[in-house]
């Protein structure tokens, strides 16, 4: 299920002809290889045009980044798999299948929900179980969940099923949405919908963290979010066996079969242009690579800033981004155990003693790192031992903290401190003798956010997912003013998390497929 990846390059099987040069296939050069940019690379490819993947790191996967050490494989990014329809359709594309390159498998429960006063909460697909703990913790709340699980199918039918794929270019592809959003209350919050249904504290928090999942404050995320609920509650949440890195390896497998080209340690310092359109693409040390399209699955801001410095046209994006709201940032512990913890799920949430206040300080007032904090505890060795050594646990945590802009800390002093004071927590209230059974550990920071992933601020998640931030008045898929600039990943619509980022693959490629006719180009 694997391909080797050289540290310098991933060739391909095949070489390609350029329209550049007078020829067939148009060249499309792809920044970056998170999912979006493999989705993007891997639809454009299949569809016929020659696809070349710059990629900054020496692995691909771009959040979906994989350290390896003493026998551990720690997943950098995202582990939550949902939604996996959205990533077999890539390979349905050619007639292939997904289970032929990599096995996904079903997470059961869901989470586990565990709370700094002693409550436990799996949040389980097995209705009996889900509605059983409902009852026993809060029973005037059953017959609100499944109203609340009604409206969450409602807003997925109308947000996911009908507009997760679709590009919104023009202020009247907003308009003409407007009256669902208006019917669905979009102008309310996460949190506010969800404790419109439900009345217990522990529940609500249970029922809203997830717009946390793609960067958002649940206090201030429109209600569109909870779609995330039913997509779960329909589909199921997966992990990719031998780790999320096994996914990535696979979707890379299957665009070099392809015949695309990915290159590693190949950060991208410009994005040459001509006449206001893009001409190709330039790496430090090798000649340009000339180009008919670029789509960037790299920081939308950056993109613009950086790589387009010398583009007058791009002035205006970039003043715009500037003065745009940033979702919240991640410390991050990566860390492994000579010991297993049984008691834990595969994914569990351990909720801080504080809820909004603590939310309010990372969204809101930042300046200094609160003394608090709710965390994200991924323990993949619950489904797949062979992430470990033997009798070993591999983790990570997480800890949504404040972007740059709103905590200036120098986190080389302070990562350390902050990692510390987490360990010591769960040990004393979930993981009896973790410190002395860590063998490996390494700490990723808001800075590390900055410098590794060229992300503005730090920002995890790129833009913040609020409703005067989302759709039409998200970055769009295709850039108005630069012709043959295209955007993919969380930056652009729909958003952030792994069935966001493969939809905004297939709204864009639909873009270039319109722009950029493979038959419309001669020998």
């Amino acid at each position: 299920m694997e391909t080797s990846i050289d540290s310098t390059r991933i060739q391909t099987k095949t070489s390609q002809k350029s329209s550049v040069s007078g020829q067939k296939k148009p060249r499309v050069a792809v920044i970056g290889s998170g999912f979006g940019g493999l989705s993007a690379a891997i639809r454009l490819q299949a569809k016929g045009y020659q696809v070349k993947v710059f990629e900054k790191r020496d692995k691909p996967g771009g959040r979906a980044y994989v350290y390896q050490d003493k026998g551990f494989t720690f997943d950098a990014g995202p582990t939550v798999i949902t939604a996996p329809q959205a990533l077999d359709e890539l390979f349905q594309l050619t007639g292939k299948k997904m289970s032929d390159y990599v096995e996904m498998i079903p997470v059961s429960p869901f989470y586990r929900l565990l709370w700094d006063d002693g409550y436990k909460f799996d949040y389980s697909n097995t209705e009996s179980e889900l509605f059983a703990q409902i009852r026993e913790k809060s029973p005037g709340d059953e017959n609100g969940y499944r109203r609340f699980l009604k409206y969450s199918k409602e807003v997925f039918d109308e947000g996911y099923t009908k507009l997760a794929a679709t590009p919104f270019l023009h202020i009247w592809s907003m308009v003409k949405v407007s009256p669902q959003l208006i019917r669905l209350s979009a102008h309310r919050s996460v949190f506010a919908t969800v404790s419109k249904y439900i009345k217990d504290r522990h529940l609500r928090e249970a029922f809203s963290f997830h717009s946390l999942l793609v960067g958002g404050n649940p206090f201030s995320t429109s209600s569109i979010y909870t779609l995330i609920h039913f997509l779960e509650r329909n589909w199921g949440v997966f992990f990719p066996r031998g780790g999320t890195g096994a996914l990535v390896r696979a979707l890379v497998k299957y665009f070099e079969e392809l015949g695309g080209e990915i290159v590693l340690n190949s950060e991208v310092e410009k994005i040459e242009t001509k006449a206001g359109g893009v001409t190709g693409i330039k790496v430090a040390g090798q000649p340009v690579w000339a180009c008919d399209a670029v789509v960037s699955n790299g920081d939308v801001l950056h993109t613009y800033k950086d790589l387009l410095k010398d583009e007058p046209k791009a002035r205006s994006s970039e003043t715009r981004l500037e003065k745009s709201d940033y979702s919240m940032s991640l410390f991050l512990i990566y860390f492994g155990t000579n010991k297993r913890y049984p008691q834990l799920a595969h994914h569990n949430v351990l909720f801080g003693p504080r809820y909004k206040g603590l939310l309010e300080d990372i969204f809101v007032n930042g300046v200094t790192l609160p003394k608090d904090f709710s965390l994200y505890l991924h323990a993949p060795t619950i489904s797949d031992p062979s992430l470990a050594p033997p009798d070993s646990e591999c983790f990570y945590v997480l800890a949504p903290v404040a972007h740059l802009g709103k905590l200036p800390i120098d986190w080389k002093v302070e990562g350390p401190k902050y990692a510390e004071k987490i360990m010591a927590y769960m040990e004393e209230k979930y993981l009896p003798g973790l410190r002395e059974s860590v063998v490996v550990q390494k700490i990723f920071t808001p800075e590390d956010f900055k410098s590794e992933l060229n992300s503005h601020l730090g920002a995890a998640f790129s833009l913040e997912p609020k409703l005067t931030q989302s759709a039409y008045f998200r970055q769009h898929n295709r850039d108005s003013k630069i012709k043959g600039l295209y955007f993919v990943g969380a930056g652009t619509h729909p958003g952030a998390g792994v069935p966001g980022v493969v939809n905004s693959a297939k709204a864009t490629a639909g873009l270039v497929f319109e722009d950029i006719k493979v038959s419309d180009l001669h020998a």
